[in-house]
């Protein structure tokens, strides 16, 4: 079968968005706004120059290392149950403070920091239908956040989001908000092999809803001066650990978790967060900092999300810190690729994981022959179990064996799920195995 490389892909994302729907000029100026932004950054952090990261084409000269005993380039990982003055974690009481480290140092060295003050949002209701979804009769709603400019009127933000729950549901039921793609009328949305996602969710009973990050925060650096994240720094360059777009995007899903607490007919209490790619690694950082959100279904975060970022195999740092991509982290993290290296971080895709304890998260990748091996499903099944000390220290389960496992086995057994599906870039195959392991809690 004939791979689908990860280019290919995000130039299909790239349509999604609508980049696709602007001139060439404009995308052009996009760019160019990103590198004089990176290269700000840069400036300010002492930098000249970035080690250049390896290309998704496995036929490139450059093209990321794809053999397996080539990866593990590293001695040791940080460990979450270490505090950093090297005593121990040794109850769940410990865990409390050291995750607090934890997250600190994600916060400086990564992710960045999310402002203490931040904009109120007001919900309105665009459009409230009933509906169809197979056989199931459905309530539909299209939500808009209006966000609070006020205190900066040049910039106005809005959070797109919609959601369905059984028009008839005897009582409050589940749901799972997926991080999704704004179509543009006249393009065809991919149509999955067999029942929707949100077929099967109202199908078992529960609730779906999407939120559309892009529509509060644009996914390119020459929007960080826009969006919520230019709202709050009032249309001036970010600081070195403030917050980047992973951030924001996780932001406006919490907001849209606290609409989904004053409708009657959804339990608050039984909401997870699911999205795939790039915006699998915005689910993961979701459900890491927002502890309202019961589960995670992870697809294919790679790089930035649920891949160990010590790992030499498919994406890096390198790519990560480059123009394109800096934007979805605090501007600290562009050194990690130039006078430090990925061995230097504090911390690592497993303490991510780790802060997601105790509750539950499934990480979804798809098969190397098809997805190709940029995204590095080994790497995500290794961070996961080394998340898996912290579970057990909370009284939880981990990965039930820390060998990776052949394509299309079914990891169930624990409170952390794992499984390579037969399929590409997305999360489809894997759908019905999490509404299964979420029964469970739910």
């Amino acid at each position: 079968m004939k791979k689908l490389f990860l280019s290919s892909f995000f130039t299909v994302i790239i349509v999604a968005v609508g980049f696709s729907q602007i001139s060439q000029a404009a995308r052009d100026s996009i760019r160019k706004l990103s590198q004089e932004d990176h290269q700000l950054m840069m400036n300010r952090l002492g930098i000249e120059a970035l080690r250049p990261g390896p290309s998704g084409n496995p036929e490139a000269p450059n093209a990321a290392n794809a053999d397996e005993s080539k990866a593990k380039q590293y001695e040791s990982v940080p460990d979450p149950l270490l505090f950093e003055n090297g005593k121990r974690v040794n109850s769940p009481k410990d865990w409390e403070s050291r995750k607090l480290e934890i997250f600190e140092l994600f916060d400086r060295e990564m992710y960045g920091k999310t402002p203490v003050k931040l904009p109120d949002v007001t919900w309105e209701i665009l459009l409230e239908k009933d509906s169809v979804i197979g056989d199931v009769e459905v309530l539909y709603r299209k939500m808009k956040g209006v966000v609070d400019n006020s205190a900066f009127p040049e910039i106005e933000v809005a959070i797109d989001f919609e959601y369905g729950v059984l028009k008839n549901a005897p009582s409050k039921v589940p749901l799972v908000m997926e991080f999704g793609w704004n179509w543009p009328p006249n393009i065809q949305r991919p149509k999955p092999e067999g029942p929707s996602w949100q077929e099967q969710l109202v199908r078992e009973g529960w609730g779906f809803g999407v939120i559309i990050p892009t529509s509060y925060q644009a996914d390119n650096g020459a929007g960080l001066r826009a969006g919520i994240i230019g709202l709050v720094n009032r249309g001036e360059a970010r600081e070195l650990d403030d917050w980047g777009t992973l951030k924001a995007w996780a932001w406006g899903a919490s907001k849209a978790l606290d609409f989904l607490e004053t409708d009657p007919k959804v339990d608050s209490r039984k909401v997870a967060i699911e999205g795939l790619s790039r915006y699998g690694k915005a689910a993961l950082v979701a459900l890491a900092y927002e502890p309202r959100f019961s589960i995670g279904l992870i697809g294919s975060s790679g790089a930035g999300g649920a891949k160990l970022l010590r790992r030499v195999f498919g994406e890096q740092v390198e790519n990560l810190a480059a123009s394109g991509e800096y934007h979805w982290f605090a501007p600290n993290f562009i050194k990690y690729a130039g006078s430090l290296t990925p061995n230097d971080l504090p911390v690592d895709a497993h303490e991510l994981i780790a802060l997601c304890a105790p509750r539950p998260v499934f990480i979804s990748v798809g098969s190397p022959e098809v997805e190709g091996n940029w995204i590095d499903g080994k790497g995500m099944f290794d961070a996961a179990v080394l998340a898996g000390p912290v579970y057990e220290l909370l009284g939880k389960k981990a990965l039930p064996t820390s060998e990776f496992p052949p394509l299309g086995t079914y990891l169930d057994q624990g409170d952390i799920a794992f499984r390579q599906h037969e399929g590409g870039h997305t999360v489809g195959p894997n759908w019905p195995y999490f509404i299964h392991w979420a029964q469970r809690y739910w």
